[in-house]
């Protein structure tokens, strides 16, 4: 395993996941480009919403080097964000790339949850389905104002739904430790 403190062991390519708190560190390089005129900037947003990451290259052996404290990603709110790389010759500037980080809680911290939100809303159907249990009532009006509550069969096709997203990623998950997905079938003739 490299040591990612160590700017000639960083990875030379752009992060997926970003724990908040944790320092980051890498490199990237592309040829038509010097780091000694240009400037590249990940500039990420989390969809519909305010919240913004800028980090900014410095220049180091011919490389673009991207640098996060973790004091900096300490501020980062968890979620999924899209970035763009834009190339920058002081004036002008270029979108070279995009993508997406997935900016994950620091378990640490005592409030953080590690589910996913696959997982958060498989238990809170659960709990729902088994609260019915005790309640035969799918419709309630009360001077003028009513509400309709979600019947047993929709709120089983949501569970449904939602636990196939916990099994897709944790083949995610298996796959990028290069473990079995389960999802090779092996023939014998």
């Amino acid at each position: 395993m490299a040591n990612l403190f160590n700017v000639s062991e960083s990875p030379m390519e752009t992060p997926t996941e970003i724990v908040v708190g944790d320092y980051l560190l890498w490199r990237r390089n592309f040829p038509d480009y010097s780091p000694s005129t240009y400037t590249a900037t990940y500039v990420a947003k989390i969809a519909a919403s305010a919240t913004e990451i800028q980090v900014s290259s410095t220049a180091s052996d011919g490389n673009f080097l991207f640098t996060v404290t973790s004091a900096t990603s300490a501020g980062f709110t968890a979620g999924e964000y899209h970035w763009q790389l834009e190339m920058s010759d002081g004036t002008n500037r270029i979108v070279i790339e995009r993508g997406m980080w997935t900016v994950i809680p620091d378990l640490d911290i005592g409030s953080a949850d590690p589910r996913s939100h696959a997982e958060i809303m498989v238990k809170k159907i659960e709990s729902i389905l088994q609260g019915r249990a005790d309640q035969d009532v799918a419709s309630y009006s009360i001077n003028g104002r009513s509400l309709t509550r979600m019947g047993v069969t929709d709120l089983t096709e949501w569970r449904d739904y939602y636990m196939g997203e916990i099994v897709k990623q944790k083949r995610e998950y298996r796959k990028k430790l290069g473990q079995a997905t389960g999802q090779t079938i092996r023939v014998r003739f």
